[in-house]
């Protein structure tokens, strides 16, 4: 078969592309009588010949609209009612409205077919061709006589279109050329040449508006523009601050104040252990110094400047970095709290207590009640008969005490930095070699020799008279210390002239003219000096020791030898 379902007949359509257009008349003219589809016969005049072209015309106009949809909507694959089953349906009705064939020729051809029993092959018999019959009754007599005319409703199939108006194995209509042209950027995200992502549809076509039309492309304005340069800009500004910076930081002169301050003083509290940095940080937080680089570099260019201790400083604003180290160098910047070696707890609570501003006493009643919590070690605890638990802890140094501070806050510093001492230097590690039970003792040993040594060269010597006098069987003492400071101690006093009698009979722990051995615990707090003494003495076997200038101290072995010592004191005495 044929595309149009006809055998290959002498019939060409394609030869006269207007057969069937030639005009009705003439074969009317010749044809006056056809046969129909439909149940009999039936004879038309010129009026209804009239009919017929207006029908035929509007069969027309619907088969282009069908052929339009139908390609549209089955691309030329449907089956049922599709582009391969109506061609053929067009062409035999069409035969049969404007072509005067031959009538042997379609019977033996064979290609009229029925609709009622679906599309045929072949094998019918072509009925003649009279007058253009009644399409509404070709449609019935195809359908079955009697058959709803689905051609003539509002929701009818289109008819079919003519032979003329097709030609043979003609494909579906390509879509229409809209003039769309991709351009050399297409696919591409032309930033800059005003591309815009919305120009492409979804399937790779360019989005139409209206048929035939073209949508202009959308275009990047002025303001879009600005906002990237100035994008840009903002970079480029960035990475060259920046960049300058990281220059200054790394290679560039550290920025600093020149002069000696504008005269407003402000208070630099600087910890323990405090190196060039952190110090640099703290007065530069207290706008002291306008940058920590330039106060290193100042510090290390000082000879002393290493020596920069911990403490309080009075400070003024805006200075050079080395105004600044020159002026914490000198005492006149110093407004530390200083605990001197050998003070007692007494007064070290009283410049506490003035120090922070807060009522007399209040110190040394946080002292009583708060001791345990302040950080004191294992070996100080639960001491009998101790005057002050604190005793011996309060390391001498400076402090770096305020007003606004807690008395807690310092004398647990103190504490620490105390037990800390004691642990570098090792003393509860050495109790045993000095003849001692624990560190206690030889913490308390110390503060003897702080207390009656008059200069650092003679601690050593000072702490072996403490431990010869400590044995039970030396022939001198017998085991006795004999020492003024214990009872001056509990007297909280500091004479020396006390008389042999009111030594001896005053009973109490401390005071070792009436007690045998060492007291209950410290009666001051040594300095370092006077640790080691304790802890490494002479042994050149030293009983007796007395100072005459009150700045130096002789030592002797005999009492015999102590006795011309005394004379001599008092012999000097009564000349002054």
């Amino acid at each position: 078969m044929t595309e149009y379902g006809r055998g290959d007949g002498s019939d060409r359509w394609q030869d006269d592309p207007y057969l069937g257009d030639g005009g009705w008349n003439a074969q009317q003219a010749q044809h006056g009588d056809q046969q129909g589809y439909g149940d009999g016969q039936q004879q038309y005049a010129d009026p209804q010949q009239q009919y017929d072209q207006q029908r035929y015309a509007e069969q027309q106009y619907y088969a282009q609209q069908a052929q339009q949809q139908y390609n549209e909507w089955n691309d030329g694959q449907q089956t049922g009612y599709g582009r391969q089953q109506y061609p053929q349906q067009y062409a035999d009705q069409q035969q049969g409205y404007g072509q005067p064939q031959d009538q042997g020729q379609h019977q033996g051809h064979g290609q009229q077919q029925s609709y009622e029993g679906g599309w045929a092959t072949g094998g019918h018999q072509q009925v003649p061709y009279g007058h253009p019959q009644d399409p509404y009754a070709q449609q019935q007599a195809a359908y079955g006589g009697g058959q709803q005319d689905y051609y003539g409703t509002q929701d009818a199939y289109p008819p079919p279109e003519p032979p003329t108006r097709r030609a043979p194995g003609r494909e579906p209509e390509p879509e229409p050329d809209t003039g769309w042209d991709p351009g050399p950027d297409q696919g591409e995200h032309a930033f800059f040449a005003g591309g815009d992502d919305d120009d492409d549809d979804r399937d790779g076509r360019g989005e139409r508006s209206g048929r035939g039309g073209k949508k202009p492309k959308k275009r990047r304005g002025g303001p879009a523009c600005l906002v990237l340069t100035l994008i840009f800009a903002g970079v480029a500004g960035g990475v060259v601050y920046f960049g300058y910076q990281f220059y200054q930081d790394r290679f560039g002169p550290a920025p600093d104040y020149a002069g000696d301050g504008n005269g407003q003083q402000v208070t630099v509290v600087i910890p323990k252990g405090a190196g060039g940095y952190v110090i640099g940080q703290k007065l530069k937080a207290a706008g002291v110094i306008q940058s920590v680089d330039a106060f290193v570099s100042a510090q290390n260019d000082n000879a002393d400047g290493k020596s920069i201790q911990d403490g309080v400083y009075t400070m003024q604003k805006q200075m050079s970095a080395a105004s600044a180290v020159e002026l914490m160098l000198s005492p006149k910047s110093r407004s530390n709290l200083i605990i001197a070696e050998g003070s007692r707890n007494v007064a070290v609570y009283a410049l506490i207590d003035k120090r922070l501003g807060v009522a007399d006493g209040t110190t040394a009643k946080v002292a009583k009640t708060q001791y345990k919590k302040l950080g004191l070690p294992d070996w100080a605890l639960d001491r009998p008969k101790v005057k002050d638990p604190l005793e011996g802890f309060l390391y001498p140094s400076s402090y770096a005490a305020s007003k606004g501070q807690k008395p807690a806050t310092v004398l647990k510093e103190m504490v620490e930095r105390a037990t800390e001492k004691y642990e570098e230097m090792g003393l509860e590690k050495k109790a045993a070699g000095l003849g001692l039970d624990n560190p206690w003792e030889v913490l308390t040993v110390a503060s003897l020799v702080q207390a009656e040594g008059t200069s650092h060269d003679d601690f050593r010597k000072m702490a072996e008279v403490v431990y010869n006098r400590l044995k039970p069987g030396n022939p001198e003492t017998y085991g006795s210390l004999e020492f003024d400071s214990t009872y001056n101690y509990i007297k909280n006093q500091s004479k020396i002239d006390l008389s042999i009698a009111e030594l001896r009979r005053y009973d109490n722990p401390y005071n070792t003219y009436f007690v045998k051995g060492l007291p209950p615990g410290p009666i001051d707090n040594p300095g370092e000096d006077a640790l080691k003494g304790a802890l490494n003495p002479t042994k050149d076997g030293w009983y007796y020791f007395i100072s005459l200038d009150g700045k130096t101290s002789k030592f002797t072995k005999t009492l015999k030898d102590h006795e011309k010592l005394v004379e001599q004191f008092n012999a000097s005495r009564k000349k002054s």
